[in-house]
């Protein structure tokens, strides 16, 4: 905090004075103001960045499916969608990552509210959702490897692949990131720095979702009923 002092002199009258002498003004600036609008201004960086980063992906994965659209009938006289694909498991690992969205959205509403219990447990269920999906999707890929349905099997079964694949490799970050995170909430606290963390992790969970509706649709629903 720095105090100034001032004299106020007035044209052709002098000092402004009192009983004791000119009157003398101090004026207080205060850091205060600063730190806030530098934190304000850190946060908002951080988060127009990570909303940059969620465009530049959205772009990456537009290209897989629009590849998917191209090759996705390309089988090679091998097995087609509805050869291969377990709807039934498909159904259970989407309401698993659709329902880890919610319980993610309800980790934010306890972050709100300063619950920190409240939100690890939620975000412990969003983590075990999460990986209840990548297990599954481990098991199918495992399952199509060992009847033989490769990625070099044929044009369809390669940009399959790789859509699934890529999606899968962002819910693996995405969880890691997620224990990450729970490491530091629990060793700092819900500072600001956290709190952006959180709303950053979960506007990209949000995304995954959005893909995987897409995945889910375009790739398994489209495959096996057209």
């Amino acid at each position: 905090m720095n105090t100034n002092t001032a004299v106020i002199d007035t044209p052709g009258e002098g000092p402004v004075t009192g009983a004791g002498g000119p009157l003398e003004f101090h004026v207080v600036e205060s850091q205060d103001g600063h730190h806030d609008e530098q934190h304000h201004e850190d946060g908002g960086g951080t988060m127009l960045g990570f909303w940059l980063y969620l465009m530049s992906d959205s772009l990456i994965f537009g290209i897989l499916f629009a590849v998917h659209a191209v090759v996705g009938q390309r089988y090679a006289a091998g097995p087609s969608p509805a050869d291969l694909f377990e709807i039934d498991m498909i159904l259970v690992s989407t309401f698993m990552l659709l329902f880890s969205s919610i319980t993610f959205g309800f980790a934010v509403m306890k972050m709100y509210e300063n619950k920190l219990r409240g939100m690890t447990i939620w975000l412990l269920v969003t983590l075990a959702f999460g990986l209840g999906f990548l297990v599954l999707e481990i098991m199918e890929f495992s399952h199509l490897v060992h009847i033989g349905a490769t990625p070099s099997a044929s044009a369809f079964l390669s940009s399959f692949f790789v859509l699934v694949g890529t999606h899968g490799l962002h819910v693996t970050a995405g969880s890691l990131w997620l224990v990450v995170l729970l490491v530091q909430i629990h060793t700092t606290g819900l500072t600001p720095a956290n709190r952006r963390r959180m709303l950053c992790l979960s506007l990209f969970w949000h995304f995954l979702d959005l893909v995987w509706i897409g995945v889910f649709s375009f790739v398994y629903l489209a495959g096996v009923l057209l």
